[in-house]
């Protein structure tokens, strides 16, 4: 039988600032494509496409190779490390978990793209990792583990959709070629 002491502490709503658990390091989030790994590879390989509002938008983007200035017209200037670029499996970035700035102003997380074939499309997995160095608050810490977490189905979704219209361009764009 467990005791009121076995129980964790849950804040109550009407505390302004309430205690925040420890989070998980990992969020790992799937969706189905029906589209080939080439066309959503083009979608996540690109620095920071998934820096938007529900809908793919195009940012200005300068790199170097190793580190992209992302800037979204909506949400500012970002950093985004580019870690590995395996054409058509993977990609992995580096960046500040959601926050605005450079590389070196705080802990990263790192978010790897992996594209697995699946009948006649693919799975599109992406897993961000680093949240427990991110904040040293555990409620900041808290918060963009919840907000990436319900960030990831979002932009899942927008490669989804992406993907749909790059394949109805091609498509488009092949038949008038006739």
């Amino acid at each position: 039988m467990m005791t009121p002491s076995d129980l964790p502490d849950t804040p109550s709503p009407a505390s302004p600032h309430p205690a925040a658990q420890d989070v998980p390091d990992e969020i790992v989030r799937s969706i189905r494509i029906a589209a080939g790994p080439e066309t959503v590879f083009a979608i996540v390989s690109e620095p920071g496409w998934f820096i938007n509002d529900g809908t793919y938008r195009e940012h200005s983007v300068e790199s170097d190779g190793r580190t992209a200035r992302v800037t979204d017209p909506v949400h500012g200037t970002f950093e985004i490390g580019i870690v590995e670029l395996e054409a058509p499996h993977r990609a992995v970035f580096r960046w500040l978990g959601g926050d605005a700035g450079t590389l070196e102003d705080a802990p990263q997380n790192t978010v790897t793209f992996t594209i697995v074939p699946d009948d006649d499309g693919v799975v599109l997995t992406v897993t961000e990792t680093g949240f427990a160095s991110l904040d040293a608050d555990a409620v900041d810490r808290r918060r963009r583990f919840e907000e990436n977490s319900a960030g990831w189905e979002e932009e899942l979704t927008v490669a989804r959709d992406r993907a749909r219209e790059l394949q109805e361009q091609k498509h488009h764009t092949t038949g008038r070629r006739r």
